[in-house]
Formats: C-alpha cells, structure tokens, sequence
C-alpha cells in the first residue's frame, strides 16, 4: 500500500497506527521542549524561574500542536533540509501570530506571551510574534524532524506493538487531560 506523501513517517516504513502513535509521542516531547525551552528564555528575561503554561505537567500546548502541525506540512519536502527550514519558519510565525491574535480578540484580552514585554523582541508584531521566535523555531523544529521521527520510527520497528503504543500512547493521554482540565479548571470555555 502506497503511503501518503503527508505521512511524516513514511521514509520509517511504519504503519499508519504507528504513524499516528509517533506524532502523538513527538506532540509530548515538542511541548516539554517548548516548556524547558521558555523556563530558561523567562530566567534570562525575567531573571527568575516561574512556571509557565497553565497545566499541571511541564509542556506548553502551543509547542506540541505546533510541532504536528510542522510534522506534517514538511513532510512532502523532508529531503530538502532548506524548504523545511524555511516552511518551519513561515508556518511557526504564522501559527504564532494567529494563536496569540485569535486569544487575545475572542477571549477577552487573554495574551499567554507577549513580545512587547520582553528582551530580544527584535521584528514584534503586536506582541504576538518575533523574529527571535521564528528564528528559534526554524532551528528547533528541524532538530526534532531529523532526529526524532527516525528514533521513533525505530523504536516502532524493534519494541512490540503493545510496548510502543504504551510508550507513546501514555504520555499522550496525560498530557491531553492535562490540556483539557487546565482549560475547564481555569473557566476558558465559559
């Protein structure tokens, strides 16, 4: 069966189940990268550490769906490491800049960043979006396709299937209650 040129794990000769238990694994650790990644940037900004995000758990949501949302875009042009920097960097600073726009417009001024308060804010639009961002995004995006999706393509080929789907599958469902009972718990869908 032909596979999807969409399918991020297509060069790992997975299935699509463990296609999409990989992208479910990649969505944790690109929001714990996302975590630590802020933990250490508002240490240098703010000088001191303060939780960031809004669950329970150390990740950051924006990083996880925006690591998919990549994942899957660059897929049709992984064997070109320059059009998927590229395309991490356009797509990342749209998605930014769209989040950031669309919470604070439809949810009464919520901002969860903003770049109008921060050092190395060089290219701000609005508060929503930087060229530090994209810059670190461009770069960090990259890193996790062309390391992790081969780690995990083979990790699906050598565990069972059981072991891989509980690897992978576990921390998924935390995090995703983690996401939901942060938003329920903090009134956002009032």
């Amino acid at each position: 069966m032909k596979q999807s040129k969409w399918d991020p794990f297509r060069y790992e000769g997975l299935t699509a189940k463990q296609s999409f238990m990989g992208a479910a694994f990649l969505f944790v650790i690109a929001g714990i990268s996302g975590w630590i990644y802020e933990e250490l940037f508002y240490r240098l900004n703010d000088g001191y550490f303060s939780w960031r995000g809004h669950g329970m758990g150390p990740w950051l949501p924006i990083y996880a769906f925006g690591m998919v949302i990549l994942l899957f875009l660059t897929a049709p042009v992984v064997k070109s490491k320059l059009k998927v920097i590229f395309l991490c960097a356009a797509v990342s600073g749209g998605f930014e800049y769209l989040v950031g726009w669309a919470l604070y417009r439809f949810f009464g001024g919520l901002r969860l960043w903003d770049y109008n308060v921060e050092r190395w804010n060089w290219g701000n639009i609005g508060g929503f979006v930087c060229i530090r961002s994209v810059l670190v995004f461009a770069v960090a995006a990259p890193i996790l396709i062309y390391t992790l999706v081969p780690l995990i393509g083979k990790m699906a080929r050598s565990l069972s299937r059981r072991a891989y789907a509980f690897i992978t599958m576990i921390p998924f469902g935390l995090f995703l209650i983690d996401i939901i009972s942060g938003y329920l718990i903090k009134g956002f869908w009032k």
